[in-house]
């Protein structure tokens, strides 16, 4: 008799709907949120994403540990310390995490990595670059706002289609950012699209919504 071991790592959860309501989802879009925030952040999003995105399932889910550094909230790691390699130690440390939670959503749905898009912000974004491009098979795609791309290109093993956006007045994830992050994807071979947001700080306007939500059309077509 086979029997499925249980994980023995974290469980994610967090809110997710299907539009339209009671469709078959022919693509999933997961959402990863930032330090200190909860699913409920960026699932605030869904409404302006779903009318341009029929039949998918959309799931933001908790990031799995609580912030360390505000009563209330959760984190993807702790940014108690910042630099680079505490930082890399910590995404490195959620990676297999939320690697195991994409897998459980295409399982649960019958469908391919090409099916799946991943949209993050700050540290959301930090998670979906690393894990997005170390799976063997591509996603649809991700888009990133206001984070960083950590880590070495040496160990992508795919190059989905990623769409950067960022504010250049953002005072928490230094503007700087992006324009290292897609040189890097870039040289990689990833193809990359950006777009600097004038006078925006660390947040995402309607031009950055507006883009993420026609390059999500646009991959998951």
């Amino acid at each position: 008799m086979n029997t499925k071991i249980p994980s023995l790592l974290p469980q994610l959860t967090g809110p997710s709907a299907i539009y339209p309501k009671g469709a078959t989802p022919k693509r999933v879009v997961v959402l990863l949120h930032g330090l200190g925030a909860d699913g409920n952040d960026l699932f605030g999003l869904v409404p302006a994403l779903a009318p341009a995105l029929p039949d998918t399932y959309f799931v933001s889910p908790d990031a799995p540990y609580p912030c360390d550094m505000a009563p209330y909230g959760r984190q993807w790691f702790s940014l108690q310390i910042r630099s680079a390699e505490a930082i890399e130690a910590g995404v490195r440390g959620s990676a297999g995490i939320l690697d195991a939670f994409l897998d459980e959503m295409l399982e649960k749905f019958g469908l391919g990595d090409d099916r799946l898009a991943l949209v993050g912000f700050s540290q959301g974004t930090m998670m979906s670059l690393y894990v997005g491009l170390r799976r063997a098979t591509a996603l649809a795609g991700i888009v990133g706002y206001s984070g960083r791309l950590v880590g070495q290109p040496s160990e992508f093993k795919s190059k989905p289609p990623v769409l950067l956006v960022h504010g250049d007045a953002d005072q928490v994830v230094p503007p700087e950012s992006l324009p290292q992050a897609v040189a890097a994807l870039k040289t990689a071979g990833v193809p990359v699209e950006s777009l600097s947001r004038p006078g925006l700080g660390h947040g995402i306007d309607e031009e950055g919504l507006r883009r993420g939500r026609d390059f999500l059309a646009r991959v998951l077509a």
